[in-house]
């Protein structure tokens, strides 16, 4: 992907998904609804993969451990193994997913291609008029990271093991942002000029 994708905003990620699942109309032409590209992005917001490591996954990737679930997957990009534990919520909503469309443990969960979800985010994208050069599939996966970032006080560490970053200073790349110090530091000084 050339181009480069921002994080969705809250209100933007909310509008996105609930026109994906309730389809819309552009320039006269009707988008239908498509819940499984829907459920797509839902799991790249919740967990921060790649939209090709969420093609992937199939009912059985999700491993019961204890009385918690767990994700192992080996990412299509880098090709390191990345485990996590997966919030009970977002394994009940894989669940019920699976359930509704009959999806078989050992099957993909998701029968959408890369292109497809790309192709049908453009007319999300230009229904909410935002520029495409800016959002696509990626800006899910970012909109978790910003998230993380965010709720656990500007913990930039935990943002980098999660996307698994070699370093902190990709993640800082990544999120667009500078150390919290930074930020504090800037917002402190425009605080007091403005």
């Amino acid at each position: 992907m050339n181009k480069k994708c921002v994080a969705l905003t809250e209100e933007q990620y909310k509008e996105s998904i609930s026109l994906i699942r309730s389809g819309f109309k552009l320039d006269g032409v009707s988008i239908r609804p498509n819940p499984r590209i829907a459920a797509v992005l839902v799991l790249q917001a919740c967990l921060g993969l790649r939209l090709g490591d969420t093609l992937q996954l199939k009912m059985n990737s999700f491993i019961k451990d204890g009385n918690r679930w767990r994700l192992d997957i080996k990412e299509q990009k880098t090709k390191k193994i990345r485990s996590f534990t997966v919030p009970v919520e977002v394994y009940s909503f894989v669940q019920q997913y699976a359930y509704d469309f009959n999806i078989e443990k050992n099957a993909r969960l998701f029968a959408v291609g890369e292109r497809q979800v790309e192709r049908y985010l453009n007319f999300v994208f230009t229904k909410m008029e935002l520029p495409l050069r800016n959002y696509g599939s990626h800006s899910y996966r970012k909109y978790f990271s910003v998230k993380v970032y965010v709720e656990s006080d500007y913990n930039i560490e935990l943002v980098r093991i999660l996307l698994q970053h070699s370093n902190v200073s990709v993640t800082q790349r990544y999120l667009n942002i500078g150390s919290k110090q930074i930020e504090a530091a800037l917002a402190s000084t425009a605080g007091n000029l403005v």
